[in-house]
Order: structure tokens, then sequence, then C-alpha cells
């Protein structure tokens, strides 16, 4: 017969597999600093030698950082997916920027409507509590508060779609877009684009998600990421007219 002695569970490993489910589930993010090691034993209910065996397996196997004098920390696992020669090349080619546009509307419309259906009451309450913040901190094209915001509204989106492989391949998209990889945010926020116009789309796609319309989430969060493409293209469109203008200027100086 198939069957073994059942061997009693170490008290790291179940410390590990809480840990690891953590990350997994997108509830520890990248750098979050873990509580300290009196206070995160007592929280876990296993003595600190047991979570020390866990932590240091996990820092192992690059799950989590020790950083002298510190603590430790989530590791940084996204953008892992690129190579730093294929970031670049992204960063420097107007054909990726529209494509890693493209990539979002059909991604985050799927998160979007997976939200409306499959969200909790909670991942709906965190979007709310986060749209409540951006209409109060006003235009993203002079508040970094304001902009950082307009993230994370569209990443408790994704974690409400309750997909953890979208979940983690999105932080990624998302953590490229804050490093400014495929645009920089605030001048797109602040060249061709109207704050009414941004407030009212994430209006939309918050209203569709709290009324669980999953149609409507996914439209209105197209519509918004349609809307953010035409000012790219007015926004790329506007540079090369200016650098036109600046070779003609400097001709008609010259002759």
């Amino acid at each position: 017969m198939p069957f073994q002695k059942v061997q009693p569970e170490k008290l790291s490993a179940a410390v590990v597999r809480q840990i690891e489910k953590l990350i997994l589930r997108g509830i520890l993010r990248p750098g979050e600093r873990l509580p300290s090691e009196r206070e995160l034993a007592e929280r876990l209910g296993v003595s600190r030698p047991s979570l020390r065996d866990a932590l240091a397996d996990l820092q192992e196997r690059g799950l989590l950082a020790s950083r002298a004098g510190a603590g430790v920390f989530v590791a940084d696992v996204l953008g892992s997916a690129f190579s730093p020669a294929l970031i670049q090349l992204f960063a420097s080619d107007d054909e990726a920027v529209f494509d890693y546009l493209s990539f979002r509307r059909d991604m985050e419309g799927l998160a979007a409507e997976r939200a409306a259906k499959f969200g909790s009451n909670a991942d709906l309450e965190v979007i709310q509590a986060i749209f409540d913040k951006m209409e109060q901190a006003g235009d993203p094209s002079i508040s970094d508060e304001a902009a950082e915001l307009d993230a994370q509204f569209h990443s408790a989106i994704l974690e409400a779609s309750h997909n953890v492989v979208l979940l983690h391949m999105m932080r990624s998209m998302f953590d490229l877009l804050r490093r400014g990889v495929f645009y920089n945010r605030r001048i797109m926020f602040g060249q061709h684009t109207s704050y009414d116009a941004l407030l009212g789309q994430h209006r939309a796609i918050n209203a569709a998600l709290q009324q669980r319309d999953p149609q409507a989430a996914r439209q209105s969060v197209e519509a918004h990421l349609d809307y953010v493409k035409q000012a790219l293209e007015e926004q790329i469109r506007a540079i090369r007219n200016a650098e036109i203008a600046a070779q003609r200027l400097e001709h008609e100086r010259n002759r």
C-alpha cells in the first residue's frame, strides 16, 4: 500500500509556508520590512530559533533579504522577467510604449472584470479608499502623491482580481512604469491630458466595481487606457514637431 508514516512538521517549515503564501498573494510587497524578530515570533507563536531558521531558508531562496542594521525585507522580485538590455530597448522605442499600453489595456480590463466578479467587500473598500484619496490629492502633474495614488488604484484592482500570476506580472509592469522605462508619468499627466478627464475616468472605473458590473468595469478601464494612449501619441507628435520647428528656426537664422 502507498502509505507512509506521517512525520511531524517543523515549526520553521510552517512559518516558511505562511510567509511564502503572503508573498505569493501579494499581501507582503517587494521592499516591505518585516516586523522585528521578537514581534514576528510573538505574532506567529513560535520560538525565535524556529523563526530564524525560517527566515534563513527564505533568504537563501531569494524571497527575503537582510539589511545590516535595518532588518529583514521582502526581496525585490519584480522586473526579473526582463533583462537590463531589453529594458533599455523598451525605454528607447516608441512602439514598445504603445505595445505596453495595449498589453495593459487587455490585462487590466480582464483584472477589472474579475475584480467586479470575485473581489471581496474588503477589496472594494480598499479601492474606494484609494479613490477617495485620489480626489483629495489633486492634479498628478504637480503632486507626487497623486501620481503614486494613481498607480495604487490600478494595483488595488489587480489585487482584487485574485489571480496571483496576473498580479505579479502586472506589478512588474508598474515597477518599470514607476522607473520611467515606458514614459515619464509626470510629463504625460501635465501635457495633453486633463486632470478632470482622468479623475472622471477613475470615478467611472470605481463606480462600476462598486456596483459589481464586470462589463462596465472592463469597458471603463479600456476607455481610460485608450485616453492615455491618445495623450501619449499627442505628446510624442508635439515633441517631434518642436524638434522640426527648432531645426527650421536654426536654419533660418543661419541663412
